[in-house]
């Protein structure tokens, strides 16, 4: 009697347009995943494999690698000499990740005037209850609100966010920066006017615009959760 082939399904190997996707079972021992990849991409099973440099992107689902663990798949992919990974995706998030996705959402609330030669720099949103001197700078990788006067520097999606907004009781800035955009101000700034306004980048015309706080509802509605 023959004896039965042993079934195989803990990688996948999917092809896209822009390389190929090794899909690795999260469920199975790290002993079977490895002896099923060196199989797959054996001489007797790889053969497709050869030819011309191609990406690979491993996605491990909910089974979290360590850094010698994730170096054996390397170093199994390696062997192909026209494979190269692109990156490692999985669904989980180490304790230091998550301990950084809690200060992204944060908001820190500051009170004080920010004066000429100081800066103020957080992670996350800023409430910033007082005033911003000519002069002095705000940052925040997230959003920045500011009740009171901003005269200064704002620089809100400091880390690259797009999706950030500026807004002030009496917005009068010198700068405005969201993430990699910059908005000048004008040579001189009315006496009255300019309460309760928010800046954002826009889509359609791809650079800062400045409009009344009510606003902010419709262009970045994701702010209203609690």
């Amino acid at each position: 009697m023959a004896m039965a082939q042993k079934l195989q399904h803990n990688v996948t190997i999917k092809g896209t347009k822009d390389g190929l996707v090794l899909l690795l079972d999260d469920l199975c021992s790290f002993e079977h995943l490895v002896e099923e990849l060196n199989d797959k991409l054996s001489d007797d099973h790889g053969q497709l494999l050869n030819g011309p440099l191609i990406s690979v992107i491993v996605k491990t689902g909910n089974r979290y690698l360590t850094d010698q663990q994730s170096g054996l798949i390397r170093e199994i992919i390696g062997q192909k000499k026209n494979l190269e990974i692109k990156r490692f995706e999985t669904n989980v998030i180490t304790v230091a990740e998550a301990e950084e996705m809690k200060k992204e959402a944060q908001i820190m609330r500051v009170s004080k005037v920010v004066r000429s030669g100081q800066v103020l720099s957080v992670q996350g949103d800023l409430l910033l209850i007082g005033d911003v001197n000519p002069g002095g700078t705000i940052m925040a990788t997230g959003n920045i609100f500011v009740l009171g006067s901003l005269k200064g520097i704002a620089h809100s999606g400091s880390s690259g966010n797009r999706e950030a907004v500026i807004a002030a009781s009496v917005m009068k800035p010198t700068q405005l920066r969201i993430a990699d955009m910059i908005n000048r101000a004008p040579d001189h700034y009315p006496e009255h006017g300019h309460e309760m306004e928010c800046a954002f980048i826009s889509d359609e015309e791809d650079q800062i615009l400045i409009d009344r706080i009510s606003i902010v509802h419709k262009i970045r509605p994701e702010l209203n959760r609690l």
